[in-house]
């Protein structure tokens, strides 16, 4: 073997090395932050200061075991495959609306009870989706991509569908990551900027639309803009977030010295998880993990760029704007610059089934890397 062809497969090597010691680093420390903030409720819910820990744990070896077996798997599978494995998860989101089917929770139906954990379809619409995505547009040319009737009907016609199921689960936010991902690869793809004008508004009525139908996401509007209106009703979540946050200073209060996640603190095991990091470790490890995340959208676009297909370049797209682009929204409201949404920090909040497919994505993502041109 020549020397150059020694470097190629060394370098092809550490991209994806790189990718994989991003994710471990933000795995673990979720890991060590979910024991911290879970034990006092894990004891008071089920008698047990390990219960989240314990299935987090379950969902994680699962998780690695199907990144690794995607791995190795040839990433032009799944463009083969990508319009039935959509077709497979949308009935998914039908079958978790169904009466005795549908685990309820919170006023919602968004899961599959599987006895160790719940699953939740819409974690999986959102790689299925951006599977879809992927191959629908590297296999049409930029002017069917910007015809109406070839590009941007059907467009809509997919993401209708999956937005009426989700709405009806009711879960607005997931729904607004999943349309932003899709828009993200529809203007990388090629649409032309006259749909994406057309989308955009189209977009924003939708949300205004389900924001103004729905009382309790109303008052999560208004709590956001005015925090004080209200501060033991729709502002107290926030209003507890920002005192954790506030409460961490520039090194925080101490691993495991929380005092929010000791039932003050709304869902500090979920979407809570980043304003106890933030409380126990303060601005440094806050920022930390925002660099952690930011790192991996640039070694995703990088494995973008390198790809030598266009379904490659945009599973990779997708995939980084997913993972990237909730934490962000996750983060933004626990600073307050966002209203709250109920979206998990990836990799690191409490939720089998969104860690066994954030995992399952960046086994995709290694073999992107991994058949990629250096």
């Amino acid at each position: 073997m020549t020397p150059l062809r020694n470097r190629l497969k060394q370098k092809k090597f550490l991209a994806d090395k790189s990718v994989l010691l991003i994710s471990g680093l933000i795995i673990l420390f979720g890991l060590v932050m979910l024991f911290s903030a879970s034990v006092a409720v894990g004891l008071e819910r089920f008698g047990d200061a390990n219960f989240f820990i314990k299935r987090q744990l379950i969902g994680l070896v699962i998780g690695l075991i199907g990144a690794y077996v995607i791995y190795k798997i040839d990433y032009h599978f799944w463009q083969r495959w990508s319009f039935f494995l959509l077709l497979a998860s949308i009935a998914l989101l039908i079958v978790v609306l169904m009466p005795g089917v549908g685990a309820s929770g919170q006023g919602a139906q968004r899961w599959i009870d599987l006895g160790v954990f719940g699953f939740q379809p819409s974690e999986l619409v959102k790689l299925t989706l951006i599977l879809y995505m992927a191959a629908w547009l590297s296999e049409r040319g930029r002017r069917e991509i910007q015809d109406t009737y070839t590009g941007l009907i059907p467009f809509v016609a997919v993401l209708g569908v999956i937005g009426f199921l989700i709405l009806r689960q009711p879960d607005l936010g997931t729904l607004i990551i999943i349309a932003m991902i899709a828009f993200v690869m529809y203007f990388v793809g090629g649409a032309s900027i006259k749909h994406m004008l057309v989308l955009v508004v189209a977009g924003a009525v939708a949300v205004v639309t389900a924001i103004a139908s729905a009382p309790y996401r109303l008052s999560r509007l208004i709590a956001f803009l005015n925090p004080a209106a209200d501060p033991q009703g729709a502002g107290y979540h926030i209003n507890q977030a920002l005192l954790a946050v506030g409460s961490g200073g520039i090194l925080g209060l101490g691993l495991g010295h929380s005092r929010q996640k000791f039932f003050y603190l709304p869902e500090v095991t979920g979407d809570s998880l980043f304003a106890i990091i933030a409380e126990e470790l303060g601005f440094v490890f806050s920022v930390l993990v925002i660099v952690l995340f930011v790192m991996f959208f640039w070694k995703s676009f990088q494995v973008a760029k390198r790809s030598t297909d266009m379904f490659g370049k945009l599973a990779a797209i997708g995939i980084g704007t997913w993972i990237v682009l909730q934490a962000f929204v996750n983060i933004g409201a626990m600073l307050g610059v966002l209203p709250l949404t109920g979206l998990t920090l990836p990799l690191m909040s409490y939720g089998s089934s969104s860690l066994i497919v954030t995992l399952v994505s960046i086994g995709i993502l290694l073999n992107i890397s991994k058949r990629s041109k250096v």
